[in-house]
């Protein structure tokens, strides 16, 4: 899987986790909805493409402030149970994020 399409693919887990528990909708509400959409589109107009970063250590900052804020909010929900939720995707996305030094 390219790495743009895994980027979208744990963005959208992280999401629905966050609508589910803090929301109680079980399909995604509008908003959800927009920043999964947004997310996406920012994702698929990366430069770097499959050599991108972490968002966190990008130098560019492709999302608005208002929508930073939202993912950052639902990142540091879900982030934690992505590994009870999606056990093998945590521990990918922990590789990503934190590569093993040799």
């Amino acid at each position: 899987m390219k790495k743009i399409e895994y980027e979208k693919r744990t963005a959208e887990y992280m999401i629905r986790l966050y609508c589910r528990n803090k929301h109680g909708h079980k399909a995604l509400c509008d908003d959800c909805k927009k920043l999964m959409i947004y997310t996406s589109q920012r994702l698929d107009k990366c430069p770097f493409g499959d050599e991108k970063p972490v968002c966190r250590n990008c130098n560019v900052h492709c999302y608005r402030s208002d929508m930073r804020d939202k993912i950052q909010t639902v990142m540091r929900f879900s982030g934690p149970r992505m590994m009870i939720y999606y056990p093998i995707d945590y521990v990918k996305h922990m590789m990503i994020k934190k590569p093993l030094k040799h």
